[in-house]
C-alpha cells in the first residue's frame, strides 16, 4: 500500500482523560484509503529530546470532513509536545503504516481494548458494524481514568467496562468480563494493549476455537522496517510490526502460550 507524507490541520484537541488525548486532524490533500489496525508516524517538532517520529494508532477517520483523529496518550516528552498541540497548528504524518485487521466472516464479534490499547478498537467497531455484524466491544483500565470514550463505541456496538480497581464497570481483569461466560458465540476476537492482557484474551480464544488477531505495541523507530527495532516473532521467522503487522493471528506468534 503506497504510504505518503502528509501536513495535516489541528481541528481539535480534545482532553478526554486525565493524560489522555483526541487529536482531530484535517489533511491539507486527499486522505488515502486507510484501515482499522493501521498508524501513523508523527513528527514532533520543537522537543529537543525527541529525535523520532512517535508511532500512533488511527483512532477515527471521517472522509467525508477530510478527517482522522487520533488517541494520544502521554508518556514522555514526544507525546506530551504532540499533546500540547493547539487547534491550528500543523502536524506532519507519514501514514497508513502497517496492515490491517481482517473482517470476519462469522456474525458476532468482540473487541477487547486495555488502556490506550483501546485506540484502533473504535475505527475497527465501525468498521465492523458497517458490514452487518454485530459487535461487542470490551474497554479494560486500572481505573476510570483509563476508560476513553465508551460512548464513542456505543454508536456501533455492545460495550463492557472493567477497571482493576472497581471504580467504574465490573471490578477485575478484562478476561474476568461476564462477556467471556459466553465466549462461544462469538465467530474472532480482536485485541489491543498490553501483552499480558492480550496473551490472556488469545488463551481463552483458542482454547474456544476462536480465531483471534492482536495488534502489538512493539517499539518503532521508521515505521516502514528499515531499523528492524520492532521484531516480532512469528513461526515462519522474524517480522516487522511495523510492516507485516501490528495486526498478526495469533496462531502465527511465536512464544505466546496459549494453551494453558
Amino acid at each position: 500500500m503506497t504510504k505518503f507524507i502528509h501536513d495535516f490541520k489541528v481541528l481539535q484537541n480534545r482532553e478526554v482523560s486525565k493524560g489522555y488525548h483526541v487529536l482531530v486532524l484535517q489533511c491539507l490533500q486527499q486522505l488515502p484509503a486507510i484501515f482499522p489496525g493501521q498508524f501513523a508516524q508523527l513528527l514532533v517538532e520543537n522537543s529537543p529530546s525527541t529525535y523520532l517520529r512517535r508511532p500512533i494508532s488511527i483512532y477515527d477517520v471521517d472522509p467525508v470532513e477530510n478527517t482522522i483523529s487520533l488517541l494520544v496518550k502521554v508518556v514522555g516528552s514526544g507525546t506530551a509536545h504532540i499533546s500540547a498541540l493547539q487547534e491550528g497548528n500543523t502536524l506532519n504524518l507519514v501514514y497508513p503504516l502497517g496492515n490491517s485487521f481482517s473482517l470476519p466472516e462469522g456474525k458476532k464479534v468482540l473487541l477487547v481494548g486495555g488502556g490506550v490499547g483501546i485506540a484502533p478498537m473504535l475505527l475497527l467497531s465501525k468498521f465492523i458494524h458497517s458490514h452487518g455484524k454485530e459487535v461487542s466491544v470490551l474497554i479494560g483500565g486500572r481505573t476510570s481514568a483509563d476508560i476513553i470514550e465508551p460512548d464513542q463505541y456505543a454508536k456501533y456496538a455492545t460495550v463492557g467496562i472493567t477497571t482493576e480497581d472497581g471504580s467504574l464497570g465490573h471490578k477485575g481483569l478484562v478476561t474476568t468480563h461476564s462477556y467471556f461466560d459466553s465466549v462461544g458465540k462469538y465467530s474472532m476476537i480482536y485485541a489491543c494493549g498490553p501483552d499480558p492482557m492480550m496473551k490472556a484474551v488469545a488463551g481463552i480464544a483458542t482454547r474456544a476455537g476462536i480465531p483471534c488477531e492482536v495488534s502489538l505495541e512493539n517499539l518503532m523507530a521508521c515505521g516502514i522496517g528499515a531499523c528492524l527495532c520492532c521484531i516480532a516473532e512469528t513461526t515462519s521467522g522474524n517480522k516487522t510490526t511495523c510492516v507485516d503487522g501490528p495486526v498478526f493471528n495469533v496462531k502465527d506468534l511465536s512464544g505466546w502460550d496459549r494453551s494453558k
